[in-house]
């Protein structure tokens, strides 16, 4: 039995750290509503916690997330915050650059799932918002990357997986050695489009970003097909999309 009572200004960060770890990206909304905490209160929490280096807040999305600082505490820092971290800032920058959309997708079971995007960033975006946006590994540029560019084992694993999917996107999974052939000829040529078909009002060019040599993330621009043709869009833009995922690389290592 503890000998005097808990002090409540570290329960309530405690308890914010908590639920921010609950989530790649929250609002002040939801902080509210999972820790009850007075919203003027957590706006001070958060801050402090900012100034710390354990908080980062995105401005465009009046959001909160996770940040390197956290590291400290061993437990808490995933992969997730700490590739949205190392992908944001250079990612917003080629979206000012060439105007397009920019996403950030990683891994979840049997697609892949976007945690971040440039889209309050770009004039030229046909969503409002894309976070969180489950995508298949079959028919979507970002996930065919992602299956593409994992290791053998992992890449048979979800293509079992795929097999038994009750979704169209993912019905060419069923015919193996046509898959296996379009999964070779994406890592000869180094990216990723969507499958024809799927969504034709645009195209999506995405590229694996790698940590070591495992890949962690695939990225993607997207654009609006009657303006630029999937081979327009690999002469432009290809070549700086390979550029930031370099660089995002690069940045993880010092995360």
């Amino acid at each position: 039995m503890a000998s005097f009572a808990p002090i409540r200004s570290v329960e309530r960060a405690l308890d914010v750290l908590l639920a921010l770890n609950r989530g790649p990206i929250s609002t002040l909304d939801q902080l509210y509503q999972q820790t009850r905490i007075p919203k003027p209160t957590l706006v001070r929490l958060l801050e402090t916690l900012q100034k710390r280096g354990m908080v980062a807040r995105a401005p465009q999305y009046g959001a909160y997330s996770l940040s390197s600082g956290v590291k400290m505490l061993s437990a808490g820092y995933h992969g997730e915050p700490r590739i949205v971290e190392a992908a944001a800032a250079p990612a917003n920058a080629l979206t000012r650059k060439i105007k397009w959309p920019l996403a950030v997708a990683v891994p979840d079971y049997d697609a892949v799932v976007v945690r971040y995007s440039t889209i309050p960033d770009s004039p030229l975006s046909l969503l409002h918002s894309t976070i969180n946006m489950r995508l298949s590994l079959v028919g979507r540029a970002m996930g065919r990357a992602y299956l593409a560019f994992c290791g053998r084992e992992e890449r048979r694993a979800l293509l079992d997986i795929l097999n038994l999917s009750s979704s169209e996107e993912d019905a060419s999974a069923k015919d193996r050695p046509a898959m296996l052939a379009t999964l070779k000829k994406i890592r000869q040529q180094g990216y990723a489009l969507r499958a024809p078909g799927i969504r034709p009002v645009s195209g999506t060019l995405a590229v694996p970003v790698m940590e070591g040599q495992r890949v962690v993330a695939t990225l993607g621009m997207t654009w609006i097909a009657s303006a630029v043709s999937n081979e327009q869009a690999v002469e432009r833009y290809l070549e700086p999309l390979q550029g930031l995922s370099r660089l995002i690389s690069t940045r993880l290592v010092n995360l």
